[in-house]
């Protein structure tokens, strides 16, 4: 066995394929939004896990769940079905706009089976001609081959060989690129209602509005990834919420487990029917475990209390972050919706996101960034307040470190 002490960072580099290049930090445990590593040096938890730790770390409910579960049935193959899988799609499709579910293991799935789904619904409405995918530059979608390319970061598709074809790439929040791009032989316009890793990046109402029509009108699929947005990031269960404005598809992940892998694709009845039996699939997609903690994630999440909580909680990460930058003046501006949060860097501190990051890991606070300029965060749903504040105290001491150089 492996002793903790030879369990360190210079072993990735020795059994790790180099794609990932990680912090010497080794957390270890977690409760709540802190995070213990080896040496028990505590950190505040902004991060989430990317998004994903929407009840931080070993929530009780969860735990129990989990441990429930774990005694009854882990796996079955998809020629059954099972109880948790069931009452997983009951819950999605009562709460959102959706009639059907498909589930997956991570967003770049949900999305890949997204956007099958539209070409195979396209096929069928309008022929082989009828194959055009629109998405957006910054956008991110996943990585795998079909994802990557819709997702509008070339750096990320690059390198591969020939790409999937009939997927144009337009600017975000640009109405009229969109209807000049659009037209009947479009299949699908995918979108994220705010940008991710693009920059925290929220849709304008008009923008969506538009959208929507668009697609109406050319006959075209409207699909929403809110693998990011979703399960109470927001402060709504999901972002089109809050635009009232519904997709034909939507996916989720990310939150949607806690921190346990599942994902979902989320559509009406008449589109849904194009994934004839056979026509895609997943081994592990609606397995018991995942699906039991998801129901469990629900049950906390989707709650008046804690979605009407995520929007006291982002004004209090605004105020904080406003106040550090009147002392340090590194960021034009602080944006996003709940707690799905960006700090934009200034054009004296531009394309140094990660040196705040890095600042603030030696500071005790796990913080993220969304590419060169924007400081990202992304905490539980349910971090506390002493947490919130003792977090921006810890992220303070980071802004002044980096720019008193």
């Amino acid at each position: 066995m492996t002793t903790q002490s030879t369990l360190n960072r210079a072993l990735f580099d020795q059994v790790m394929v180099p794609n990932y290049n990680p912090a010497a930090i080794i957390p270890v445990r977690g409760e709540g939004a802190k995070v213990w590593d080896q040496d028990n040096r505590e950190y505040i938890d902004f991060a989430g896990g990317i998004a994903v730790n929407c009840l931080g770390h070993c929530h009780p409910v969860l735990v129990e769940a989990l441990a429930e579960q774990g005694k009854k049935l882990w796996h079955l193959s998809n020629v059954m079905t099972n109880e948790p899988a069931l009452q997983l799609a009951k819950t999605l499709t009562d709460s959102t706009f959706a009639e059907r579910a498909y589930f997956a293991n991570s967003g770049a799935e949900a999305n890949e089976a997204a956007l099958k789904l539209a070409r195979r619904w396209a096929l069928e409405q309008g022929g082989e001609e009828k194959d055009q995918i629109i998405a957006f530059t910054k956008a991110f979608h996943g990585r795998t081959f079909f994802t990557v390319t819709v997702g509008g970061q070339p750096a990320y598709s690059d390198g591969f060989g020939p790409k999937p074809q009939g997927v144009d790439h337009i600017e975000f929040n640009d109405l009229s690129a969109l209807e000049a791009a659009i037209s009947d032989r479009t299949c699908a316009v995918m979108m994220e209602p705010i940008q991710g890793e693009g920059g925290i990046i929220p849709a304008t109402q008009e923008f969506i509005e538009g959208v929507r029509a668009l697609c109406d009108k050319h006959n075209a699929l409207l699909i929403f990834d809110e693998v990011q947005t979703g399960v109470g990031r927001t402060g709504e269960l999901y972002a089109y919420q809050h635009y009232g404005v519904e997709p034909d598809i939507l996916t989720t992940a990310k939150a949607l487990g806690g921190g346990f892998p599942v994902a979902a694709m989320l559509t009406k009845a008449d589109i849904a029917k194009s994934l004839k039996v056979g026509t895609h699939g997943s081994t592990y997609g609606g397995n018991p475990l995942a699906c039991a903690v998801a129901n469990a994630v629900l049950s906390v999440v989707n709650t008046p209390e804690v979605l009407s909580g995520v929007s006291d909680k982002h004004q209090q990460f605004v105020a904080g972050l406003e106040a550090i930058n009147a002392k340090y003046d590194v960021f034009s501006e602080v944006r996003g919706q709940g707690l799905l949060v960006g700090a934009v860097l200034n054009e004296r501190f531009a394309g140094r996101a990660r040196d705040f990051l890095v600042a603030s890991a030696e500071a005790g606070l796990m913080c993220l960034v969304a590419g060169a300029n924007v400081v990202r965060f992304t905490p539980s749903l349910v971090i506390t307040d002493e947490e919130i504040k003792e977090g921006l105290a810890r992220f303070e001491r980071a802004v002044a470190a980096v720019a008193q150089g």
